[in-house]
């Protein structure tokens, strides 16, 4: 969602400053274009970056746990035995639950139930990288195609509106995956996007008014 959204507001305000400078259809083309692919690359580049750092937290926590149930493997039993019971377990069955699992795999068992690390949520940095990439290019291809396949005197116009569309369609969809009510995301999308818009629109024009 948040990847998709940038893609579309992001390209949108940079071919729309673009546009309001009366620049030739050709630089349209070329700033959606080269906002679509810098964009993606740099929401891939910071999402690798950042999830690899998650990932290389969550494996220096295991080997911490690791080292911590090789020295004192009862007390790690205790740990997990406690944390069984302050979810509502009965000491005795904790004690037994604690026990199985770490027979099993004890730093499997701390990892979800301690630490909250499990192969569901595990950290994939190439996974996120190409995820958010994906989002934005999709994204960023609405303002692309609108800018290009309009007219020149209704360019703006109709990639602002189609611009706000999606964004539209995209907070309702959040909002209702969410459970919150999609008439507030639906306002806030609008509002904020119109003014950034406007924003762009008008650096557009003074500096093609003035280079």
């Amino acid at each position: 969602m948040l990847g998709a959204n940038d893609g579309i507001l992001s390209v949108a305000g940079l071919v729309i400053g673009v546009a309001a400078a009366n620049s030739s259809q050709s630089a349209l083309v070329t700033a959606g274009l080269a906002g679509l692919v810098a964009g993606a690359l740099s929401m891939a580049v910071g999402e690798y970056i950042s999830v690899s750092s998650q990932r290389d937290a969550e494996q220096a926590d295991l080997r911490v746990e690791a080292d911590a149930i090789a020295e004192n493997r009862r007390a790690e039993l205790r740990e997990l035995a406690k944390i069984y019971e302050d979810r509502g377990v009965e000491p005795g069955l904790a004690r037994l639950v604690a026990d199985q699992l770490m027979a099993h795999d004890a730093v499997g068992a701390h990892a979800r139930d301690e630490l909250g690390i499990s192969e569901v949520m595990t950290a994939r940095p190439l996974q996120a990288a190409l995820t958010s990439a994906a989002a934005f290019t999709v994204g960023a291809l609405v303002p692309v195609l609108a800018v290009t396949l309009s007219g020149k005197a209704v360019r703006i116009g109709v990639t602002a509106v189609l611009t706000i569309v999606a964004l539209i369609g995209l907070g309702a969809l959040g909002a209702q995956l969410g459970g919150a009510p999609r008439g507030r995301a639906a306002i806030r999308v609008v509002t904020l996007s119109t003014l950034s818009m406007l924003l762009t629109y008008g650096i557009g024009r003074l500096v093609g008014a003035n280079v």
